[in-house]
């Protein structure tokens, strides 16, 4: 249990867990980790890369809809369900994001070791979130949780999670969806870790630098300015300027220049070239300093290549294509106490962290939310090596429900 933050009852979460419909839908999932598994691989096998999850969401809303539930997908793309005839009070949403950075291309690319390991784009990151999804909802119709709630829990799959997504379906979700009004809390399933509670949402902007030039031929044309060496430079001062970040004091903070672009041939000038940077920081404040300076470095650059020149000038310009707000938990917030107490229950040892989820989107609104893990192991997140093992998932499966036991039972208000 994080050290600093209040149990909700030392003895609440033993005894949720002992209630009859608790216990049986703690059950369920020891019994039936051979379905949840089969789930994860066929989810995954659909490809989803950012702004392209549709036939995931497709999939997804038709497995809710199997479970009982009544399943739809918003004008953002999200897939959310809810339990047919619902009283349409207070919502407490469980969240999974649909889309991946990289996609398989065939479905062999998903595969499973003798030893049950999966491998593959989007295994961890997040199929074990949205396995836990419909893990969560078939264990509810299947055993009744608890009586004398106060909220419903809304089941939401929502896009735009990774890179320029942008966080577009949680902010939809959030502030535009009709069901919006009525969600008092998010719980957030990213990954499988279960050693991890991110009750701090980490800022982050995110521009793309670009310079333009005539071009032309590498010999006859020498001389020409090249949007190339600018950027080149640009990237250099930015990165020496910044270079001790994790060293010196004030917010942690750090800059990734993600991808560089531009050039057509080695022996052509090249008209163009581009550059994407993330910046992220504890501090908004820093973070508008770091992008004050990633401006002076595109200009300075351009001014420099531009005086060098003997032929055609560059342009240079930026834009901002992502920015994901910043905000905390407070230590006192009843969703907090409750995951800790659940996790001294279960004998869980999670640190509180700082990250960027889809819980940004809530907690910059003032909204109790915190993001977790489902459950298992993976690692790997990212790359083509991606992979994840189920052993330990029910473990993360009972944290989460016993967590939205405790949030049902609670007058969230608002």
């Amino acid at each position: 249990m994080p050290t600093g933050v209040k149990l909700a009852d030392p003895l609440s979460a033993a005894q949720l867990a002992e209630s009859r419909g608790v216990r049986e839908c703690l059950q369920w999932f020891t019994r039936e980790k051979q379905w949840i598994n089969e789930r994860h691989l066929e989810l995954c096998r659909i490809p989803a890369p950012t702004f392209l999850e549709g036939p995931r969401a497709q999939w997804m809303a038709e497995q809710f809809r199997k479970l009982g539930y009544a399943a739809e997908i918003d004008p953002a793309g999200n897939v959310t369900a809810l339990p047919p005839r619902e009283p349409g009070g207070p919502l407490v949403a469980l969240t999974a994001h649909l889309d991946t950075v990289l996609a398989p291309r065939t479905r062999e690319d998903i595969a499973v070791s003798p030893d049950g390991t999966f491998y593959g784009p989007g295994v961890a990151d997040n199929g074990a979130g949205l396995a836990a999804l419909l893990a969560i909802a078939r264990a509810l119709q299947s055993c009744p949780l608890i009586e004398g709630t106060h909220s419903t829990i809304l089941f939401a799959a929502n896009i735009g999670e990774e890179g320029e997504g942008n966080l577009s379906g949680m902010r939809y979700l959030a502030k535009q969806s009709p069901l919006a009004p009525r969600i008092r809390a998010y719980a957030v399933l990213d990954g499988p870790s279960v050693d991890h509670i991110t009750w701090q949402a980490l800022a982050s902007r995110r521009f793309e630098i670009a310079f333009t030039g005539p071009g032309g031929h590498s010999w006859s044309d020498y001389g020409t300015a090249n949007p190339v060496h600018a950027l080149s430079q640009a990237v250099a001062w930015f990165a020496d300027q910044y270079a001790g970040l994790q060293e010196g004091e004030g917010p942690r903070s750090s800059f990734n220049f993600g991808l560089i672009e531009g050039g057509a041939s080695v022996n052509s000038i090249p008209a163009s070239a581009r550059a994407k940077v993330d910046l992220r920081s504890e501090s908004n404040a820093r973070i508008d300093e770091m992008a004050e300076s990633l401006n002076a470095a595109m200009e300075r650059a351009r001014d420099l290549e531009n005086r060098r020149s003997t032929g055609g000038k560059l342009a240079a310009k930026w834009k901002e294509i992502g920015a994901r707000p910043g905000g905390t938990l407070p230590e006192g917030a009843p969703i907090l106490e409750f995951v800790c107490a659940v996790d001294a229950h279960l004998g869980i040892r999670a640190r509180l962290d700082c990250a960027s989820t889809d819980a940004n989107i809530p907690l910059s609104l003032g909204i109790p939310a915190l993001s977790i893990g489902a459950g298992g192991q993976g690692g790997g997140a990212h790359t083509a090596s991606e992979w994840f093992h189920p052993e330990g998932r029910d473990l993360g499966l009972r944290r989460i429900l016993l967590t939205l036991a405790f949030l049902l039972k609670e007058d969230l208000g608002r």
